[in-house]
């Protein structure tokens, strides 16, 4: 059996078996999901997660929606990056940029458990879920000009059933280290905690001809695409931590600053990732070669950056959109097709 085989397969199973359940994008949506058997019918699940499935079985159609919606809006967050998540696609196998507790491990474990609690509370909200309702009305007081009403998206129930799924792996010794696991349990409370930090106040508007003189309000959470781009800057400011006593216990303290804790709302690694220039199995890098780029760009996106100093190689292509567009009264629109050349860049 091959070497580099051997040792991607025992980094996935200790370093981010935790995440395994994003596999359930696989063939989770095929799954009726209305059996207690059909929780075994998936790979991916500890027994925690087993049996929270077993007595939540209308829970786990948002648990596959989030596995998709996680794999999406990390690899839409990270598109204009050197390392895009493309890696996420291989759940529930991973290379070792998500498996040895590297910053982008990090970023994916947050999102992962703010994606899970996300959908739950959302799913309460919109009536798809017997066992929970909308939010209650929030305990601060309405002001003057509105009044608290609607339905709110039950975050409290998300976060909940979300940690309870999300962290179960961690809780079990054979998920690696107690630094991999505590890494892991710190990074998925920094995800939830971007979820109560989105929530926001939304209103309707009541009143005689829109004029808004009685509003409705409650409490919903933001877009994840927020949440993940709140989550991004926290990646790009990620702590490396070392795991070490303090007093009487061992606990992840800052490698370079070790004189304070950790942050409650920073996200920590453990393992410095590579470059990601070029193609390398070992660290999981794909590399960046005949990725796009842009050329008038001074940001990550950019060819200098994306390339690597390695330059790059121009091509045009022929797009065909429509144009000239007009409505029609009543009631259709009409274009055309047009067709414009584009220059496009790829790197060496």
């Amino acid at each position: 059996m091959n070497y580099l085989f051997v040792l991607t397969f025992l980094l996935c199973s200790y370093g981010c078996g935790c995440i395994h359940w994003l596999g359930l994008t696989v063939n989770g949506s095929s799954v009726g999901w209305n059996q207690t058997h059909h929780c075994k019918l998936l790979d991916g699940l500890v027994p925690d997660q087993l049996q929270l499935c077993r007595r939540n079985l209308e829970l786990m159609h948002g648990i596959v929606h989030a596995a998709k919606l996680t794999k999406i809006t990390c690899q839409n967050t990270f598109m204009d990056m050197r390392w895009n998540c493309s890696s996420i696609e291989n759940a529930p196998h991973f290379t070792p940029d998500l498996a040895k507790g590297t910053r982008e491990s990090a970023f994916v474990f947050s999102l992962a458990a703010a994606v899970v609690s996300h959908s739950i509370a959302r799913a309460c909200a919109s009536g798809e879920l017997p066992s929970c309702s909308c939010a209650p009305a929030p305990a601060e007081q309405a002001g003057p000009d509105f009044r608290w009403g609607g339905c709110g998206d039950n975050l409290r129930y998300g976060l909940q059933m979300g940690s309870a799924f999300s962290d179960a792996p961690m809780k079990n010794s054979r998920s690696g280290s107690q630094a991999f696991r505590l890494m892991h349990l710190h990074n998925n409370a920094v995800g939830r905690q971007s979820l109560v930090d989105a929530m926001e106040t939304k209103c309707k508007c009541h009143g005689v001809s829109g004029s808004c003189s009685v509003k409705t309000c409650w409490k919903g959470l933001n877009d994840i695409n927020h949440i993940a781009a709140d989550l991004k800057s926290k990646y790009l400011a990620a702590t490396k931590v070392i795991h070490r006593h303090v007093g009487t216990r061992r606990q992840l303290v800052p490698r370079e600053m070790d004189v304070r804790p950790v942050r409650e709302s920073e996200l920590v690694y453990l393992v410095s990732s590579p470059d990601y220039c070029t193609q390398n199995e070992k660290y999981g890098s794909f590399g960046t070669q005949d990725r796009q780029c842009n050329k008038t760009s001074n940001g990550s996106d950019s060819c200098n950056l994306m390339c690597c100093g390695r330059g790059y190689n121009a091509y045009t292509e022929k797009i065909v959109e429509r144009c000239q567009c007009k409505y029609h009264w009543c009631c259709y629109v009409t274009c055309k097709k047009c067709e414009r050349t584009v220059e496009r860049y790829v790197c060496k």
